[in-house]
């Protein structure tokens, strides 16, 4: 039993600490994309890409990854991230 809960508090702690750092979102989920521009995707840290996009505010952002947008899928290319996730993701690209 202490095995399970031990577990699970570690899973825990690591989709926290997962969820706190763009950048690993980035790489996990977002790169293959976003590095090269794949399909009009903005290109990561390219602000003036970025600008007309973050202009819509946050919660359009969400809902273009949430829902798809273009060539890209609904969630983009993690089926498990949070809008947490999403939000430091594109906080992180964006600069």
């Amino acid at each position: 039993m202490k095995k399970i809960i031990l577990g699970a508090a570690a899973l825990l702690l690591t989709t926290s600490v997962f969820a706190a750092d763009g950048s690993a979102v980035y790489e996990k989920a977002c790169k293959i994309c976003h590095a090269a521009g794949v399909a009009g995707a903005p290109k990561s840290h390219d602000a003036a890409a970025w600008a007309p996009r973050l202009e819509l505010g946050m919660d359009a952002m969400l809902a273009s990854v949430k829902n798809g947008k273009n060539a890209m899928p609904a969630g983009g290319m993690c089926a498990n991230c949070t809008d947490e996730d999403y939000t430091k993701a594109i906080e992180f690209m964006s600069k």
